[in-house]
């Protein structure tokens, strides 16, 4: 007697301004204790003054930002014969997005400036130039799969 899987659509959603699943997908990183409406309103707030800030869209500047700060290559521990060896590895689509929004929600956080809208509009605004924090850290990311590159016939 054989048995059919249910199959469960998932339903990609997207915010009610920009139409972008990126967008919410930061707003849900930035969300604290459940309050959505308050982490629209910094992602909105940072995306108005974007627009004041450059002549272009916000939202290319956004999507070219986060592009920016993907990684291609990270390093995972694999352990051989009682050494541990860092070997790099090609990181997939929608990883390296997922660590591409952690690192630049982590660096706006890290910012001196008081108002979080204006951390994040800044940072953006710093990925998008090619510099800032976020860009550091997956250019420190890429250093450390390029030192390990001996190591990658270790891969899994």
């Amino acid at each position: 007697m054989s048995r059919k899987r249910k199959t469960i659509r998932r339903i990609f959603l997207s915010d009610s301004k920009y139409k972008s699943d990126l967008i919410l997908k930061l707003m849900n990183s930035i969300m604290y204790d459940g309050k959505k409406t308050i982490a629209e309103k910094i992602v909105y707030n940072a995306m108005d003054k974007l627009k004041s800030k450059s002549k272009e869209e916000p939202i290319k500047i956004f999507n070219t930002a986060i592009n920016n700060i993907k990684p291609t290559v990270e390093v995972r521990s694999r352990r051989v014969g009682g050494a541990t060896y860092q070997v790099p590895v090609e990181v997939k689509q929608k990883r390296s997005q997922a660590l591409a929004i952690r690192w630049l929600v982590e660096a706006s956080k890290k910012r001196k400036d008081k108002i979080m809208s204006d951390k994040i509009c800044f940072e953006l605004y710093d990925a998008y130039q090619g510099k800032g924090s976020a860009i550091k850290k997956k250019e420190d990311t890429h250093r450390m799969a390029e030192s390990n590159k001996a190591f990658a016939h270790f891969r899994w």
